[in-house]
């Protein structure tokens, strides 16, 4: 691995699904604790932005920790970031499905990124009083940035396409935005998350080329091939 990768390669425990943003991304339907019915009942009494924070919280003190704790890493490179407002609510939008809109509940990309941020440090200081969020450590190594905007290009008008139908357009660029302004990682596992909530259909070619992408992250195999919707040529 070149000195610019991913710094954090291999940190990942094996059959880690998904992690940080990506991950709660993946939860945004209903809570993995809560059956759909339970749900139901439970959203009107708390509403949804509880419901997305609790997935949070839940992360950390009880569920799925490894995943949990990357979410402050993740929302501290987009909050460091250049990334304008709109563009942190347009990936938001597109990872979850339009599911989830903060704007519907009086707040902005980064002003969504902020209360989790703040749920997720009270969660992690339940378990360690004295626990200091790190600064956050964003790739932007430039080779690594290239080749995760060549993974997202070839399947950029699909994923468009499939992600207008449900009301997000502009979600490609986006996320090439992610990619370029805030890490390269961040911006890598979103695009997946992407391509698995729109079922964006990928040869079994390109499936193994994100593998090998992914591997120069540290990432384990099952985080990025898990529920992708991979043809059988």
């Amino acid at each position: 691995m070149n000195q610019g990768e991913a710094s954090d390669a291999g940190k990942y425990e094996e059959f880690i699904l998904d992690i940080g943003l990506s991950w709660m991304a993946s939860k945004s339907e209903y809570p993995v604790w809560l059956s759909e019915e339970e749900f139901n009942r439970f959203v009107p009494k708390s509403g949804p932005v509880d419901v997305q924070l609790g997935i949070v919280d839940e992360s950390i003190t009880e569920f799925e920790r490894t995943a949990g704790m990357q979410i402050g890493e993740d929302v501290r490179r987009l909050l460091d970031s250049s990334l304008p407002d709109e563009v942190i609510r347009t990936v938001w939008l597109g990872v979850t499905k339009s599911y989830f809109d903060p704007a519907k509940h009086g707040m902005t990309g980064r002003g969504w990124m902020r209360r989790i941020e703040l749920v997720w440090t009270t969660s992690a200081r339940r378990l360690d009083a004295a626990f200091v969020p790190p600064p956050p450590h964003p790739v932007t190594d430039a080779g690594l940035r290239s080749a995760v905007l060549d993974q997202i290009r070839p399947v950029a008008d699909e994923l468009e396409q499939a992600a207008a139908k449900h009301s997000v357009p502009g979600v490609v660029p986006a996320l090439q935005q992610v990619v370029g302004e805030a890490c390269a990682d961040l911006g890598y596992r979103l695009f997946l998350r992407a391509m698995k909530a729109y079922s964006v259909e990928v040869s079994e070619e390109r499936c193994e080329m994100f593998l090998a992408l992914g591997e120069r992250f540290g990432y384990p195999e099952f985080l990025v091939d898990d529920n992708l919707n991979v043809r059988v040529d």
